[in-house]
């Protein structure tokens, strides 16, 4: 992967620029425009059901829905949890944040899912972690759909070999000072209303893919097999512990495709497994 065309270069050097605070482009969205939730956390795990939030922050951006130019910054909140345990050192290293930094505030629930009522969509780069977390504390969040930076932009079809934010970054010229909530916030918005796309910036794909119906294949009857097991895994598959099977998130699109490659994989011949449609509310739920 290269970085984009128009960074500039001072001989082989890269010249990164440090991302700040959204910038309106337009006063008034010609078309079409959509108040985007921007959201972020930071946690004192990776385990969705027992960890907690140290951290929460909430950016709501009106875009206008034809170009992705941001045309206003409607509402934000951020603060810290307390989580009432000692952090861990990995935590505070990963992030900065201390225990003294955390002990004695809470997030303001009303107010977060009032914000979060007032937008079209929930937006996080990884968006099944967040929601999860969302999830447990917010009735909004549960009622909201969600859309995912990670996996609602086909960034290998941009040409870009890794979806991970900072790389993401860094390619498009900019760097942050990452794990910290609204910095992280800040710089997804950056990113995705990127003025380097003369048309289709990744927002305005973003918007059209929340809006398009998804599938989850499970892949019941499925008869143990270590290296069967390895493939279906390999192909995005992910264990649930609560059903015990294999399952895999896709769109329309791919739906037949995904049938007939798990068909030849795990079965004789004959699809046998099962089909839902997820609810655009649903998406990205535990």
């Amino acid at each position: 992967m290269s970085f984009i065309n128009s960074i500039k270069k001072d001989g082989g050097n890269i010249i990164l620029y440090k991302c700040g605070q959204p910038v309106p482009e337009l006063l008034v969205a010609s078309g079409d425009s959509y108040k985007i939730c921007f959201l972020d956390t930071e946690t004192t795990g990776v385990d969705r059901s027992n960890d907690e939030i140290i951290e929460l922050a909430l950016k709501v951006v009106i875009i206008e829905g034809s170009t992705g130019k941001i045309v206003s910054v409607d509402a934000e909140y951020t603060s810290f949890n307390d989580p009432h345990i000692p952090l861990s050192d990995e935590i505070i290293k990963l992030t900065g944040i201390t225990d003294d930094m955390v002990n004695g505030h809470s997030i303001d629930w009303s107010e977060a899912d009032r914000i979060i009522e007032n937008g079209d969509l929930i937006v996080a780069h990884n968006a099944s972690f967040d929601r999860a977390f969302m999830d447990r504390k917010s009735a909004a969040s549960r009622q909201s759909i969600w859309a995912c930076t990670v996996q609602d932009i086909d960034w290998l079809q941009r040409d870009f070999t890794s979806s991970k934010q900072d790389l993401l970054c860094f390619w498009h010229g900019f760097y942050f000072d990452a794990h910290r909530a609204m910095n992280d916030v800040d710089a997804l918005i950056h990113l995705v209303t990127h003025h380097h796309y003369t048309e289709n910036r990744p927002v305005c794909e973003l918007i059209g893919n929340s809006q398009k119906p998804s599938y989850v294949i499970k892949a019941t009857n499925f008869a143990y097999d270590e290296t069967k097991k390895d493939q279906v895994k390999a192909n995005g598959y992910r264990w649930n512990n609560v059903q015990k099977i294999w399952s895999k998130r896709v769109t329309l699109d791919v739906l037949e495709d995904e049938k007939e490659w798990l068909t030849g994989i795990i079965y004789d011949g004959y699809f046998d497994g099962l089909v839902e449609e997820i609810n655009l509310a649903d998406k990205y739920k535990m």
